[in-house]
């Protein structure tokens, strides 16, 4: 990813769309966990990637390009919220493909999209994106101590919402 990166910053075209081909579900799944419409989604990658593309060769440090980028599609995101653009789920299922997998990542979604913007950000970012405290403190501009913090505030509003979700199934 470094050469690819190196090579990007350099305005060779195709590493640059290879680079965005490595981390567009990142992309995408980062976008999702703040904007719930896809036409948000789309606008909100969309700017980050000609940001990106403008200013690749403004990052100082190739190891950091993947917080660099989330950073930036967070700003495009909180951009778009900010001007009121904020679309909510609505209470239909949309059309799945059948799947188990399907099901249970939209019952997933669902569960999330009820707790706290604050922790569900933090908890996507750690367990899906798969960055260390250290990185989501430089991508959420908080101290350490903060999203320590919030890892442990999110794992159990995580737990009462599940735990609710459970009981509500049983009956």
């Amino acid at each position: 990813m470094k050469y690819l990166i190196k090579r990007a910053q350099k305005h060779d075209d195709q590493a640059f769309v290879e680079l965005i081909e490595l981390v567009k579900q990142d992309m995408y799944k980062t976008a999702r966990s703040y904007l719930h419409k896809q036409e948000d989604i789309a606008d909100a990658i969309q700017e980050t990637i000609i940001a990106c593309y403008e200013n690749i060769d403004r990052l100082k440090e190739p190891k950091y390009f993947k917080t660099w980028l989330i950073r930036i599609l967070i700003n495009k995101c909180n951009d778009i919220l900010r001007a009121g653009k904020r679309e909510y789920l609505s209470n239909t299922v949309p059309e799945q493909e059948g799947t188990c997998m399907a099901l249970q990542n939209y019952e997933f979604e669902e569960l999330m999209n009820q707790m706290d913007d604050k922790y569900r950000i933090v908890l996507l970012l750690y367990y899906s994106e798969g960055f260390k405290i250290r990185e989501i403190a430089q991508i959420l501009e908080l101290e350490e101590s903060t999203v320590k913090t919030r890892l442990v505030r999110g794992r159990r509003q995580f737990e009462k919402v599940y735990g609710l979700e459970v009981a509500v199934q049983r009956r």
